[in-house]
This record gives structure tokens, sequence and C-alpha cells, in this order.
């Protein structure tokens, strides 16, 4: 299977190009998406994840509660290492799993740490979507409902944009209006049908 790898920092607008590639047909395997299914309610990680940090984590419906979980740990190198050695392994697996089960002539593998991870070297190619840090914040404080001071810790615990495109193959420009980024979809995906057939 052909796998072209997307990137991209916090508010860069990922789902947005990854969107454009499924209405060419092309089938996404989105590790936020996945990291969110391994937790979800009943889960034996999420029956974990309660047991360790307590019922605070937890929603009143049963779900995980991001944003406590997030806090928890944010400080705590300890509790982070725990949560990351539980939900890393299931995570990569279940990736594994829907990338193998892709039908698509190429698969599109949606992963905000590409870089930080070093899963960039199991891609063929590297899709890197890019703006200007600060578009980049704004984007983000306004989508999450978060200060710019929170956005500006998620962005400097992220690769650099410099360390993300060291290693991009192709590079989509996010800061131009919307038929622009769609039309470089285009054309990169009949580079990918094409790469895809050797």
């Amino acid at each position: 299977m052909f796998v072209v790898g997307l990137t991209g920092g916090i508010g860069s607008g990922k789902s947005t190009v990854a969107a454009e590639f499924q209405r060419q047909g092309i089938d996404v395997v989105d590790a936020d998406l996945v990291a969110r299914d391994v937790v979800a309610p009943n889960s034996q990680a999420l029956q974990q994840i309660q047991y360790y940090f307590g019922d605070s984590v937890i929603l009143t419906d049963g779900s995980l509660d991001r944003a406590a979980l997030r806090a928890a740990v944010f400080n705590n190198e300890q509790q982070r290492r725990w949560l990351n050695q539980l939900l890393h392994p299931l995570i990569s697996q279940e990736m594994q799993v829907q990338l193998k089960a892709a039908s698509s002539p190429y698969v599109l593998w949606v992963v905000p740490l590409l870089v930080e991870n070093k899963l960039y070297q199991q891609a063929d190619r590297v899709l890197v979507i890019d703006l200007p840090v600060e578009q980049q914040k704004l984007r983000a404080a306004s989508r999450d409902r978060q200060s710019i001071a929170q956005i500006e810790q998620v962005l400097a615990s992220q690769a650099s944009r410099q360390q993300r495109l060291a290693v991009a193959d192709d590079v989509i420009d996010n800061s131009r209006p919307l038929s622009e980024v769609k039309s470089d979809v285009s054309t990169l995906h009949q580079r990918y049908l094409k790469l895809s057939q050797h």
C-alpha cells in the first residue's frame, strides 16, 4: 500500500486538506480519530485511565474528559509517560490495521506528530500543511476556544515549522484561499495516483 503521511502543526488545517482527499475517493487513516476510538466509553484503555487518574477525568456520559486529562499530564512527566506507554502501542496497532485495510489506490495517513515520533520514515511520501505561525495561533485559538498562551505551549511541544519542512516531499501552503488549496490537492492526488502504480 502506498502511504502518504500528512502532517502540520496545530491549527494548520490538516482536517480540511484530508477531507479534500477523501472527496477524491481516498481512504484516510487519522491518528486523532484512532486515539479517540481506543479510549471510547467501556474500552479497556479508558478503564485503566479511570483507575489511574480517578473519576475526575471521566465525563458524566462515561466518556473521557480530554481537557481534564490534558491538564493532569501537562506538567507531570511521570503521568504523561504512563499515559503514552498505555496509548501509543494501542494507537499504533489500530493505525496499522486501518492502513492495511485501506482499499483506495493510496492511503492518506494523517498524523499530527509524524515528525516528532519519526513516523515519517514509515510513509512513502510526506505532505506538510504549512502556514505562518501567527496565522496558526489565531486559527487554533478560535477553533479550540483556547488562549494564545495555551496554543503557544502546544506549539512549543511540537516540531518547528523548519523541522517539518525539512522532511516534506510535498507542501500545501494553507495561508491561501480554500479554492487554491483544493486545486493543490487535485494536482497532488494525480501525482500520488501515478506514484502508487509503480
